[in-house]
């Protein structure tokens, strides 16, 4: 016989997972070390400690925001992800959590975390950060199933936690917020075509038309990785030459940037079937390397700041 214990035990951790599930965890996590990043630097352009009450407020109200808007997107799309064997079993599809409880917990923790950062930030951040939930949800979701544009729109609220980070330091935009921006921008492009190549068959069931899901052979996806590749490359060393980060960033940078190149280049290269098992392979490869990219710039970037 189960002991109660153990049994609650178990739900608690059923109920968790769900919602780490729901809420997207992993990504939030990102998105929360990225703000971190952006909070860093308007701290030390405001000559302020970066670790302070002010820090926590702002990754707490960013990561209520990023849960809840993750949570409508499942909300908006729990059919899609029934028809994808990689979502299936998101607790929507696979029947373990009611719509009305999914969208309850996501507007309370998207608008919750909007007010929380306007009162305890600055309305500035407040503002933006319901408006990159609202771009998400309104325009990036549905483009989903309507045009490849879509990965277009969705960099630009993908590319904002750097700066909600910032304005939440220094209260207004700046123009240094524009490299953080810029950089999460372009990256996004390889990190999501890679994702879309290797889920192919799968975005397909579900009517996703990413642009690895709609062209036959893969190449203009291919052609495009290596050019976001390269255009990251001069974009990743502007915080050394607007005295965000020292030379040893540079080099970090430089270095990241190449090897990014390297696997995307590997992929445009490959004369084989788009669906063949060598491509998936190499877009994984891909995939890997955006993910170890970003933290490492960004950790580099931090670690090698310009203190005034």
């Amino acid at each position: 016989m189960i002991e109660p214990l153990a049994l609650l035990r178990r739900h608690t951790a059923s109920v968790l997972h769900d919602y780490a599930e729901l809420m997207k965890l992993r990504v939030t996590t990102l998105i929360v070390m990225t703000a971190w990043c952006g909070y860093y630097f308007g701290a030390q352009k405001a000559g302020v400690s970066s670790v302070s009450w002010g820090l926590l407020h702002a990754l707490l109200g960013i990561a209520l925001v990023s849960s809840g808007t993750a949570a409508l997107n499942e909300v908006m799309e729990y059919k899609v992800d029934a028809k994808m064997r990689r979502t299936a079993q998101r607790p929507l599809p696979a029947g373990r959590m009611s719509l009305l409880h999914a969208t309850t917990a996501g507007v309370l923790a998207t608008v919750g975390g909007s007010v929380y950062l306007a009162v305890f930030t600055n309305p500035l951040t407040g503002l933006l950060t319901f408006l990159t939930s609202v771009v998400y949800l309104a325009a990036y979701t549905p483009l989903k199933r309507i045009h490849p544009i879509c990965t277009f729109v969705g960099a630009f609220p993908g590319a904002m936690p750097g700066v909600l980070g910032w304005t939440a330091a220094r209260g207004r935009l700046e123009w240094s917020t524009l490299i953080l921006f810029a950089i999460l921008f372009v990256w996004q492009f390889p990190h999501f075509f890679s994702i879309a190549w290797l889920y192919r068959e799968d975005y397909a069931s579900g009517g996703i038309r990413m642009l690895p899901v709609v062209e036959e052979d893969g190449r203009s996806t291919a052609h495009r990785i290596v050019a976001y590749s390269l255009i990251l490359i001069p974009l990743s060393i502007l915080p050394s030459v607007f005295g965000m980060a020292g030379k040893i960033y540079m080099v970090g940078a430089l270095i990241l940037g190449i090897a990014l190149l390297y696997f995307g280049a590997r992929l445009a290269f490959l004369k084989l079937p788009i669906n063949s098992p060598r491509s998936k392979m190499l877009a994984r490869h891909v995939l890997q390397a955006t993910v170890v990219y970003l933290p490492l710039l960004f950790a580099l970037m931090m670690g090698n700041s310009a203190r005034p």
